[in-house]
C-alpha cells in the first residue's frame, strides 16, 4: 500500500525518533545496571535500581510501544510491506519480542527499586539488588536492537512465500 510522500517521510521520522531514543534509553539503563551491580556504594546501589524503573517507565515502555506501532505503520506505508521480506518480518519479532520481555521485566524493576526505597539496606537486601539480572537484560537487550538496526539499514534480501505470492500477482496485473 503506497501512501503520500509526506505521511511516509512523517511515519519514518517518527519510526526512527521512537526507535533511536528506545536504543539511548536502554544503553542508559545497561549503564546505571552496570553501576548498581558492581558498585560497593549501598546510595549508588539504591540511586541505579530507582533511576532504571523511572528510566523504564517514562523512556523505556513508551518508546518501545512507539517503535513497535511506528515500525508497523511504517511497513504498511511502503513497498517493503509487513509480510513481505524476511527482513522485515524479523524486526517484526525483535520488536515484539523486546518489547514483550521488557513489559514482564518492569515488574522485577519495580520490586527491586521497591527494595531500594527501603531507608535502611540489609546486606541480604543489597546482594539482592546486586544480581546480574538488569544487566543480563539490558545487554540482551541493546544487541537485539542492533540487529534491527542493522537489518533496516542493509535490508538483506528475500521474499517470504507471501511476499513471492504479491509480486506474481503483480506482474500478471501488468501483464497486458
Amino acid at each position: 500500500m503506497a501512501s503520500r510522500p509526506r505521511l511516509r517521510r512523517f511515519a519514518l521520522t517518527a519510526h526512527v525518533i521512537s526507535s533511536v531514543g528506545w536504543l539511548g534509553a536502554v544503553i542508559t539503563v545497561l549503564a546505571l545496571a552496570t553501576a548498581g551491580v558492581t558498585s560497593e556504594d549501598p546510595q549508588t546501589v539504591r540511586a541505579a535500581y530507582l533511576a532504571m524503573e523511572l528510566t523504564a517507565w517514562s523512556a523505556l515502555v513508551p518508546l518501545a510501544l512507539a517503535s513497535l506501532t511506528t515500525g508497523i505503520i511504517q511497513s504498511l506505508a511502503t513497498k517493503w510491506g509487513l509480510l513481505r521480506h524476511y527482513w522485515v518480518l524479523a524486526k517484526l519479532l525483535i520488536t515484539v519480542l523486546a518489547t514483550v520481555v521488557l513489559l514482564l521485566y518492569t515488574q522485577t524493576l519495580d520490586r527491586f527499586a521497591g527494595v531500594a526505597a527501603q531507608t535502611t539496606l540489609s546486606g541480604e537486601d543489597l546482594a539482592a539488588l546486586q544480581t546480574p539480572s538488569a544487566v543480563l537484560h539490558a545487554g540482551i537487550a541493546l544487541l537485539l536492537l542492533l540487529v534491527a538496526t542493522t537489518l533496516a539499514i542493509y535490508k538483506p534480501p528475500g521474499l517470504t512465500r507471501y511476499g513471492w505470492r504479491k509480486q506474481l500477482e503483480r506482474r500478471a496485473l501488468s501483464q497486458p
